[in-house]
């Protein structure tokens, strides 16, 4: 059974889908927001192995050049290592979810997320961040979320969520945040010297975007 929840976030409309990929994970989403689509998938064990004891997560994020309809050339055919960007963007989906997992869960978990589709104007890595915590909440795994991230940029004094690859050469912030219904759990970013005010004001503001989005996981799960 494909199912299927919307809502308006910033200009576009993101959407989180179940039940058409990747049906043997543990847990699989398709997140869309415009015409950029990341897939996550989480797969984990049911019993812990005897000989852990921290927590085995993995976290891999992939842009494969295929989503923006380009094939590598040149002497080299395929596509190697993971680039600075995914390392990075792999690390922001990391953070956020790794301290909502019970402690002394020792289960090896893994977690992919794919770039299906790349508009080439909107960034997949919040998207990947949104989609691995709604995977994670379809699963069986003991995770304490949802949680979920946005971007925040600022245009001419106007906070945009989300913002375009285009809109954010223009913006004086460019702070990527993520958190639960309750709290703020990451920032990350930078910006030209904003007062504290404006800093408050942009993390309040992308707060109220992570609640919207952490409550389309909760009815997707339901």
């Amino acid at each position: 059974m494909v199912v299927r929840k919307e809502i308006k976030i910033g200009n576009e409309t993101l959407s989180l889908e179940t039940g058409r990929f990747a049906k043997q994970a543990d847990g699989a989403v398709m997140a869309r927001y415009a015409d950029t689509m990341v897939l996550a998938t989480i797969v984990a064990p049911k019993d812990a192995s005897d000989d852990l004891d921290y927590f085995p997560l993995q976290v891999e994020y992939r842009e494969k050049m295929a989503s923006a309809g380009k094939i590598p050339g040149g002497f080299l055919k395929r596509e190697g290592r993971p680039s600075d960007k995914e390392v990075l963007s792999a690390r922001l989906i990391d953070r956020p979810i790794r301290p909502m997992f019970p402690e002394g869960y020792h289960n090896e978990t893994q977690i992919i997320v794919s770039v299906f589709s790349s508009d080439q104007q909107n960034d997949a890595d919040v998207l990947g961040a949104c989609a691995a915590s709604a995977a994670l909440m379809i699963s069986d795994s003991p995770f304490d979320g949802p949680i979920a991230e946005v971007r925040i940029g600022r245009v001419d004094g106007t906070m945009l969520i989300n913002p375009t690859f285009a809109e954010l050469e223009k913006s004086d912030m460019d702070m990527t945040v993520a958190g639960s219904e309750e709290s703020v759990v990451m920032v990350e970013g930078e910006s030209k010297e904003i007062s504290e005010t404006d800093l408050l004001s942009a993390l309040k503001f992308a707060h109220e975007a992570i609640r919207k989005i952490c409550a389309l996981q909760r009815e997707l799960a339901a």
